[in-house]
């Protein structure tokens, strides 16, 4: 967690991915592969995989990270390297990230 003059930042990351119908759940076999990987992380405090309910090809990650380190350390990690080389392969458009930052004030 970050900390910057009495807020308390978690970051959390949405990350839409749009597959060739066909590898679609080629996708989800992957995913159910590396997420406990990932889940262990240092810096994660969750990761959910959501799959769009009108575009079965269409999934959203929803992770929740300590911080921007955390987050960018995963990011240029062996861990992402290998599993994102895996299922861009498959992708059918560019995917789109965002990164939130949730702040709570602290007293």
């Amino acid at each position: 967690m970050q900390l910057d003059e009495g807020i308390l930042s978690v970051i959390t990351r949405i990350v839409r991915m749009d597959f060739q119908p066909a590898h679609a759940d080629d996708f989800l076999e992957h995913f159910r592969g590396v997420a406990g990987q990932i889940r262990q992380f240092p810096g994660v405090r969750l990761l959910e995989l959501h799959r769009d309910a009108s575009q079965p090809n269409v999934f959203y990650t929803y992770s929740k990270w300590d911080g921007e380190d955390e987050l960018e350390t995963y990011r240029q990690s062996d861990l992402f390297k290998s599993a994102w080389s895996q299922a861009k392969c498959w992708f059918q458009a560019k995917p789109q990230a965002y990164s939130l930052r949730q702040e709570l004030l602290l007293d």
